[in-house]
């Protein structure tokens, strides 16, 4: 079963996003999840096992432009993931189905998306569920 995150799965939702967004503490990752319950352009679906939360998905619509559109407002998958006991089963597929469902209903005629350069899993997924590679970048810093 998918459905729309609630207050009640922001704890399990941060402790399985902080396995990705490593640079987050799941309290900061609380905090950010629970503000984007409240907004009318940002969703958080999770897919749930016998009840508990095994995997979620968050997107959100995105105004300014996105690498590789030619539209506004395109949805965007800001992320994406599953409990690794409940890999290879579809469900990521079906969260990324439900964010696209809910972006098309917002009036988009876009997806979009995006991974770190050497994230192969994320880059063999998005790939597997027909994303097209729009562009590779590297950014840079310098301190002033």
């Amino acid at each position: 079963m998918i459905r729309e995150a609630t207050k009640n799965d922001i704890s399990k939702i941060s402790e399985m996003a902080v396995l990705m967004w490593t640079d987050n503490s799941v309290n900061e990752l609380a905090e950010e999840f629970s503000e984007i319950l409240l907004k009318e352009d940002a969703r958080i679906f999770v897919k749930c096992e016998n009840d508990v939360p095994v995997g979620f998905a968050q997107c959100q619509l995105r105004y300014d432009y996105v690498e590789g559109t030619q539209t506004s407002p395109v949805g965007y998958l800001e992320g994406i993931f599953v409990d690794e006991n409940y890999r290879h089963g579809g469900y990521a597929k079906e969260l990324l189905n439900k964010c696209e469902a809910w972006a098309k209903e917002k009036g988009c005629k876009e997806f979009a998306s995006d991974c770190e350069l050497d994230n192969d899993i994320s880059f063999r997924f998005h790939k597997a569920v027909n994303f097209t590679e729009a562009n590779r970048l590297v950014c840079f810093t310098k301190q002033l």
